[in-house]
């Protein structure tokens, strides 16, 4: 009988993109998935390491598998990505009973350190630096409709609050033709949809050509590919944002219009003492020479609050880009200061819990009020939407997602749509973090069926 196993996800798109690649990696072995955790004899935890919950979560997600592994001999646990690129031997000193841990470089040996711990016992593996992008392995993809494509490993930033820096390594950017030739299978095997995947996607190229970006160019390319109906990217840098790749969005049909536009605080001398390299009034001025180019674009952005050193008069300035901006949706964080980031040595400046608790709600409040804005604004319009599946909390109405990116509940009468089918919906009712609609017609079908996702968290 065929080995189990299961891969949980912690973090960003880069993480589940390689989730699914140590997924194919333990199926070439033979391995066949399994549900849960409670169910696999071997459990991947593939971490992250932006905020401090992220600890929490890892250690307790690894006590539940202690248990399970005491009433299971032979099951085997494995910790990978970015925490175990930073924490390193400090996993299994902390949780000995944890049998491997690979860092982000090696993904690749990830079976094989599995192989080598059942004959050896607990094996780490850490490399501080790979060539090697995700894609060049086997996936289990957890949508055939729609795939990551890495463009770009590392970052070569020094926003004072990340850490991605130091577990992924400087930018590398893989060429645009093996990009291209990815997608074009991809195509061919019935993905329309294809999320462009770097650190910092605007500077993709900038190694290869030594004089400039080249990600106008890469949208242009992969928007062309026969089959592929929908383009997105992420994660974008506001320093690095070009006009040719405006410009680009706005040529390309593929190119989804939405466009994720982090701005982290409002506030000049905030932005100055994290590194980020552009201003308030930068920042506003390209973002409205990106809606006069695309009309119907959406903005969605980050911010962090409480970053050390914010004052009250900071955060205001924070609360007035955020209404000007008039975002279609945030991710808001309350500053979490990491191991080997400069912004966790400014331990004098640190805002106190209860003034960061504060500050968080009331930029809430801000953020829903423009995202039900814009989003009582599409009332009454006709949206092509990708299916993702039926909702959790009733089977009879289906969920997707517009050009936009917007979640849309529809109601889907009489017919069952299967994930993957594009439909056109009339919006009839909007709420801060989604749509609701009625369907009108059936634009196409999926070539392949939905596999069981890989767990994400």
């Amino acid at each position: 009988m065929s080995r189990t196993y299961f891969v949980r996800t912690f973090g960003c798109q880069m993480n589940e993109h390689d989730s699914e690649r140590i997924a194919g990696l333990l199926e070439a072995e033979g391995m066949v998935a399994a549900a849960s955790a409670d169910e696999a004899d071997v459990v991947v935890l593939n971490t992250c390491t932006i905020r401090e919950n992220a600890d929490n979560r890892l250690y307790g997600n690894l006590g539940h598998l202690k248990r399970l592994k005491d009433a299971k001999p032979g099951m085997q646990i494995a910790v990978g990505g970015c925490m175990a690129q930073k924490d390193q031997g400090l996993i299994q000193q902390r949780a000995p009973y944890v049998d491997v841990v690979f860092g982000t470089h090696n993904v690749a040996n990830a079976a094989g350190l599995l192989r080598r711990a059942e004959l050896e016992g607990p094996v780490m593996e850490i490399l501080q630096e790979s060539n090697e992008f995700p894609s060049a392995l086997p996936a289990r993809r957890d949508l055939p409709y729609s795939a990551w494509v890495t463009i770009q490993i590392g970052c070569n930033n020094t926003c004072a609050f990340c850490i991605v820096p130091s577990v992924r390594g400087k930018e590398i950017s893989r060429p645009i033709d093996e990009i291209v030739a990815e997608v074009a299978q991809l195509a061919a095997d019935g993905t329309t949809e294809v999320t462009l995947l770097g650190q910092n996607v605007n500077s993709y190229g900038r190694d290869i050509t030594k004089r400039r970006p080249l990600f106008a160019e890469l949208l242009r390319e992969v928007g062309s590919v026969d089959g592929i109906r929908r383009v997105r990217y992420t994660s974008p840098h506001p320093k690095d944002l070009r006009p040719e790749t405006i410009e680009a969005m706005a040529a390309v049909p593929a190119v989804c219009p939405h466009l994720h536009y982090p701005l982290q605080s409002g506030s000049d001398s905030i932005l100055k003492a994290m590194h980020r390299g552009y201003t308030a009034e930068r920042y506003l001025r390209q973002l409205a020479d990106a809606r006069s180019a695309m009309p119907d674009l959406a903005v969605t952005t980050d911010i962090i609050v409480g970053f050390p050193g914010e004052t009250d008069d900071d955060f205001e300035r924070t609360l007035e880009v955020a209404a000007a901006a008039e975002f279609d949706s945030a991710y808001t964080f309350i500053f979490s200061p990491r191991p080997g980031t400069e912004a966790a040595a400014f331990t004098d400046r640190f805002v106190p819990a209860e003034v960061t608790a504060e500050r968080f709600e009331r930029l809430r409040v801000v953020v829903e009020r423009s995202a039900l804005k814009k989003h009582t604004e599409r009332i009454g319009r006709v949206e092509e939407v990708l299916v993702e599946g039926p909702s959790r909390k009733d089977d009879t109405t289906l969920t997707g997602r517009t050009r936009q990116n917007k979640l849309v509940h529809f109601g889907a009468g009489a017919g069952v749509l299967p994930a993957g089918s594009y439909a056109t919906v009339e919006v009839t009712g909007a709420a801060p973090h989604f749509l609701k609609g009625e369907l009108v017609e059936v634009l196409a079908r999926p070539k392949h069926r939905v596999r069981i996702p890989v767990a994400s968290l």
